[in-house]
């Protein structure tokens, strides 16, 4: 008998069908066709303990197993279950009619229980795109396919609670998650709060003016002086994830394996640090078993890359095209697939090898060349794409003792929040853009063109530090940025309407500190005078 059981397969962070094929007939061989790769090569002993554990015997004849399309190669322990369904219904010893009404995915232990899988989302996601009843999976993945609308989700934790679902003897309740509730009472919950950062007044407004348009900012400053810790306390003033953006977010970590069991969609916009011994194929992806890397799982979200100069510079070289593209093309022999990555980059470095060029009270020991050197490690071109280039010092003990809070990351978040409501109205008919860090030429020809005095700085500022044309458009994001948190702060003492300040000038004020905030273009940085 032949029957079919709907499966799926990951492509980058998309899944796409796969029909799992089972015929039994007289005989006696075991042939899996349709490009499997050794984990699905030897599912067949799994499953063959599994079925034998839930109770029914495993068919002594031929089986024919043929996974459709042929071209895509089949990877990982995520077709147990459903080879071991459609074995089982193939050889009559379950009903077969309810099949095509489900996807079924899932690894089975040699006793037959359940294990978690990876992937579940954009598989759930397919399901409902192809219009199934449901999707029978492990229960411990079940609640994050439940957080897809319209689709049911039945966990299972062994072969035989699936059986038995399947044949109608004991139905297996579909797993519910009020998507929208869950979502809304996670989205205010911080570990770290700005209100414990003592002084640093300058550093908070930048990272202010960064959170408010995305832009890319780099903290240059000597140990101790709180880059590292203030940068943990960024997600905090981001504005909350959409639900668009957790869906998408929530994806990419889903194929990568990285939803622990039991989770729902994400709810905080992702920080990932890698450590600067990472290689190549793990910041951007791709490797032998296609995966997505830190800049994606970053996506909508903050890459943070401590002490910067100390990445290897192939590894560095290669997020120039992303921080353009807000995506990554990973082309092999075998395959090509792009992974989203729009992330905010974070780096923060010290001024020079030892540390305390610019520290106020601790001598530097090395010499002008070896700062230069030091800060050659970072290439011309992606210093241009970092947008904010601030420096940093400690704040001094009589700062420190007895200081008052700080302002709280929920003040800051809420005028973050206000200057990207200006910017979702301005760029409401541009698909894909959101914020000011995503302008392109024309929009900012259109949306950040300064007043007279206003240019008349940002013309100085490039003729006296001989600034790149990149630079020059990283500016005026910049200033349109400030621009923003001026005029929603200007209207917070009234029902604010986004829409009135979307055209609100870019004044010299504004362009002033937009210039500030390029302090390695200095040509003087870095020179032991």
């Amino acid at each position: 008998m032949l029957v079919k059981v709907c499966g799926a397969a990951l492509q980058g962070i998309d899944a796409i069908n796969i029909s799992i094929e089972a015929l039994v007939e007289p005989g006696f061989s075991i042939t899996l066709v349709g490009m499997p790769d050794k984990a699905v090569k030897e599912s067949i002993q799994r499953v063959e303990s599994a079925v034998s554990h839930s109770g029914l015997d495993f068919p002594r004849r031929k089986i024919l197993v043929n996974m459709a399309p042929a071209e895509v190669k089949k990877e990982g322990a995520a077709y147990d279950l459903p080879l071991a369904i459609g074995i089982l219904a193939a050889d009559k010893k379950l009903p077969a009619e309810r099949l095509g009404e489900y996807m079924v995915m899932g690894e089975l232990s040699l006793d037959g229980s359940l294990l978690p899988i990876k992937g579940v989302l954009p598989m759930a996601i397919l399901a409902r795109k192809m219009g199934l009843k449901g999707f029978i999976l492990p229960a411990a993945n079940a609640t994050e396919a439940a957080v897809v609308n319209n689709l049911e989700v039945f966990g299972a934790s062994s072969l035989s609670e699936v059986i038995g679902h399947l044949s109608g003897q004991s139905l297996i309740s579909p797993t519910e998650v009020d998507t929208r509730g869950e979502f809304g009472k996670a989205i205010e919950d911080f570990p770290f709060d700005f209100a414990e950062v003592k002084g640093q007044q300058s550093v908070k407004r930048a990272f202010e003016v960064a959170c408010a348009g995305g832009h890319n900012i780099l903290l240059v400053g000597p140990p101790g002086s709180g880059k590292s810790m203030m940068a943990k306390r960024l997600p905090s003033i981001l504005p909350p994830l959409t639900l668009h953006e957790a869906l998408e977010t929530t994806k990419i970590h889903s194929v990568a394996g990285n939803l622990k069991g039991g989770s729902r969609l994400m709810s905080h916009r992702p920080f990932r640090a890698p450590h600067h011994t990472i290689s190549n194929v793990a910041l951007v992806g791709g490797g032998s078993n296609p995966m997505p890397g830190e800049i994606s799982l970053a996506h909508n979200g903050i890459l943070f890359l401590d002490e910067f100069p100390e990445f290897s510079r192939t590894a560095l070289e290669v997020m120039r095209q992303p921080l353009e593209d807000r995506s990554i093309t990973v082309a092999r022999a075998k395959y090509t697939l792009q992974y989203p990555a729009s992330f905010m980059l974070v780096a923060s470095m010290n001024p020079c090898p030892c540390g305390y060029y610019t520290h106020p009270t601790k001598e530097c020991t090395c010499t002008g060349s070896q700062v230069q050197r030091y800060l050659g490690r970072i290439s011309g071109p992606l210093l241009d794409r970092i947008d904010l280039q601030v420096e940093i010092q400690p704040v001094p003990f009589n700062e420190l003792q007895g200081a008052p809070d700080g302002e709280s990351s929920e003040a800051i978040r809420r005028r973050v929040i206000a200057a990207r409501a200006i910017q979702q109205e301005r760029y409401k008919e541009s698909a894909g853009i959101y914020c000011n860090a995503q302008m392109n030429s024309r929009m900012i020809a259109r949306w950040a063109s300064p007043e007279p005095e206003a240019m008349k700085i940002l013309e100085q500022t490039m003729t006296r530090f001989d600034m790149s044309a990149r630079a020059y458009d990283r500016i005026l994001k910049v200033a349109r940025t400030i621009a923003d948190l001026d005029a929603a702060a200007s209207a917070s003492a009234a029902p604010f309407d986004p829409a009135s300040a979307v055209d609100s000038p870019i004044t010299a004020l504004h362009m002033r500190e937009a210039v500030s905030y390029r302090n390695l273009d200095r040509a003087t940085w870095g020179l032991k005078l």
